[in-house]
């Protein structure tokens, strides 16, 4: 039997007043997180919670997030995050699609009203028994009339909890993700599967019980959670948490709290090294502190991994994963040389090949697909046989990524066969874009791509081919898909065309559109 609770509870009890997390001037100990996950558990039970049941939770970076998230684990339930950027209607889906029976939601901001929104998605879904709001202030009153908070779940329950046993292969965690067809699918990863690369990862970053980890990474994506969150517990070490990334509130925490481990994406490693005001900060103290950096969710470019890496005089250390594969699979390891612009060697027990459509493994320095197979793979898509069917051919998770090896093991990605676009580290998916602003009655035909940016590493545009008589602006297009979708999915750059340029079997070549895209001409 086996919880992924058990990470919380061993350094609890090992280190119980160790800081856990840090959140601004909160300092929570390993002890308190246990005993208020416990609190969380009873009332998830009160509240009818069984073994195996859905709670979703829609939080940033904030104390509650751990807590909430340990204590549905206690309860044997899964653990459902979502993105906070979300929009009503896609919450109704998350919610639907992954058959939670509970909500928890934080209220957020007047900017960023998570709760309302969450509790709009909440009545549309209709398929969710319960919705709580965390209010902004801790143990304030609901914001929402009727509506019960965290505090109230958590009210009088007991700081003890027996831990629901769980086996190995039991579905610890739902987190979305999706390809190019279809809307978003829940990617089952384990207990097992969690456990494991908490284990791998603290091992390949030659973790430290007192390692002080800096959380930018949004703790709803497999990144944040896996490589960051459960990896510290589950070592004992301090998490600090931001609710966004900002690299002057980055490199005052550097400073102050001893940062020892920093893992972001490459935009957070561009934005630092950019940032005007970064000579005020002590950097031979941060240097005496800081030990690695860790990138992933999209390429590193070269210049910006040399020019952190002289700054702050350690190794940043790139690797690969997907939410499918536990957020890891493969990683530049301490131990071995260093091979910038490589994702590194595969983890402990992990196998990757580059095939070709034959699923034969092609030679060294060939590109074809990257598949993938260990123990970090998913249990398979929530409810979806047929994407499983598709994915797992040949008794290998196909992650539709081209890459190829080196004569040393080493792997590259060189391309996606996927069009999936990466906005700083974000998955945006083409066709949830499309489809959206064309329900918009002036818009007949959209197709979205990604072009290469700067700070983002891509950027979403968009080619659009309006009705006729339509008097539609490219403005009234970017407002529109701004109101429909999330922040980090709607498109920056639109461009009103008469055609798109289609194929022999009537699909639009993206791929002509690209070049197009690239070489600043008209469609």
């Amino acid at each position: 039997m086996l919880n992924l609770a058990i990470i919380l509870e061993n350094s609890a009890r090992e280190r119980p007043n160790h800081t856990a997390i840090v959140y601004g001037q909160f300092r929570l100990d390993y002890q308190t997180v246990n005993a208020m996950a416990n609190q969380v558990a009873n009332g998830l039970v009160k509240a009818g919670i069984r073994k195996g049941d859905k709670v979703a939770l829609s939080c940033p970076n904030l104390p509650y997030f751990p807590i909430i998230y340990f204590g549905v684990l206690k309860a044997g339930a899964v653990f459902v995050p979502l993105n906070v950027l979300l929009r009503d209607r896609e919450v109704a889906y998350h919610l639907s699609d992954s058959d939670a029976r509970i909500f928890i939601c934080f209220e957020g901001t007047q900017e960023l009203p998570i709760g309302k929104v969450g509790y709009e998605g909440f009545k549309e879904a209709g398929t969710c028994d319960h919705f709580y709001i965390i209010p902004t202030v801790p143990g304030g009153e609901s914001p929402l009339p009727g509506v019960p908070t965290l505090s109230e779940l958590m009210q009088d329950q007991p700081s003890t909890f027996e831990t629901v046993q769980t086996r190995p292969d039991d579905t610890a965690i739902i987190i979305y993700t999706s390809g190019t067809t279809g809307r978003p699918k829940g990617a089952e990863l384990t207990h097992s599967n969690n456990l494991m690369y908490s284990m791998t990862s603290r091992k390949l970053l030659n973790g430290s019980p007192d390692d002080v980890t800096l959380a930018v990474l949004p703790l709803f994506h497999s990144f944040g959670l896996n490589a960051l969150l459960n990896s510290s517990i589950y070592g004992g070490a301090t998490v600090v948490l931001h609710t966004r990334f900002e690299p002057g509130a980055a490199w005052r925490t550097f400073e102050e709290e001893g940062v020892s481990v920093f893992a972001g994406v490459p935009t957070m490693y561009w934005d630092l090294l950019n940032y005007p005001e970064a000579d005020k900060f002590n950097l031979e103290k941060i240097r005496s502190t800081m030990r690695l950096g860790v990138c992933g969710g999209a390429p590193m470019p070269v210049d910006v991994m040399n020019r952190f890496q002289d700054k702050f005089n350690i190794k940043v250390l790139e690797g690969y994963g997907l939410s499918e594969t536990t957020a890891g699979c493969s990683f530049n390891r301490i131990d071995m040389p260093q091979k910038i612009g490589s994702i590194g060697v595969p983890i402990w027990g992990m196998e990757m090949r580059a095939v070709d459509e034959a699923m034969n493994e092609l030679p060294v320095g060939q590109p074809g697909e990257i598949v993938i197979r260990g123990p970090l793979v998913m249990k398979g898509y929530y409810k979806r046989d047929e994407a499983n069917e598709e994915v797992f051919r040949g008794g290998w998770f196909h992650s539709g990524d081209v890459g190829y090896k080196d004569e040393d093991g080493y792997y590259y990605i060189v391309d996606r066969i996927k069009d999936m676009i990466i906005r700083g580290g974000f998955n945006v998916y083409p066709r949830e874009i499309e489809e959206v602003l064309m329900t918009h009655p002036d818009i007949s035909l959209a197709a979205a791509i990604g072009i290469p940016h700067d700070e983002y590493g891509e950027e979403v545009k968009v080619y659009v081919i309006l009705d006729n008589g339509s008097t539609m602006t490219t403005e009234e297009v970017l407002a529109y898909g701004k109101k429909q979708l999330a922040a980090y999915k709607y498109p920056r750059m639109v461009e009103i065309v008469k055609s798109l340029p289609i194929g022999p079997t009537g699909k639009i070549l993206k791929t002509e559109l690209r070049k197009i895209a690239l070489a600043g001409a008209p469609a």
